[in-house]
């Protein structure tokens, strides 16, 4: 799932609508009647999201099959991408665990910052104090060293 903001989705609905392959910024930014740095920033966070081709003059439209979700603000696309990463880190989380529901704090954060999620330390804790917080996972102390089990 891709998270995007109101204006981001009003500029890709914008893209969809012309049938060239290729779009001059100069002609989107008439059509859609805002500042050029606006758009310039919109742009790069489309791109950035995998959504457009753009190379600072022209636009493009990528083929995305993943299903796209549009908010209010920044902030809750900031939001609707940690709790992705939470459910993502909380599958790789139960798939480390034991048959007794146990995991190694060393081998959870070993997985999380350099796995497939490639979290950084603030975020990874992060993740691991919401987890906690929400009653998911609890810290342990077991007599060979820290370890997380899951609730």
């Amino acid at each position: 799932m891709i998270t995007i903001t109101i204006a981001e989705e009003e500029v890709l609905n914008k893209i969809k609508s012309y049938s060239v392959d290729k779009i001059g910024v100069s002609t989107l930014k008439e059509d859609l009647g805002i500042y050029e740095h606006d758009l310039n920033d919109l742009l790069n966070s489309l791109k950035s999201k995998g959504l457009v081709f753009y190379d600072g003059s022209a636009v493009q439209l990528k083929e995305v099959d993943a299903e796209i979700n549009t908010v209010d603000s920044k902030e809750d696309v900031i939001l609707a991408e940690l709790n992705q990463k939470e459910k993502k880190s909380f599958e790789i989380i139960k798939s480390l665990a034991n048959d007794k529901g146990f995991v190694s704090r060393y081998e959870i954060e070993g997985n999380l910052l350099y796995g497939n999620l490639k979290l950084s330390d603030f975020r990874m804790y992060h993740i691991l104090l919401s987890l906690e917080n929400k009653g998911l996972i609890k810290a342990v102390y077991r007599k060979n060293g820290d370890y997380y089990k899951i609730l």
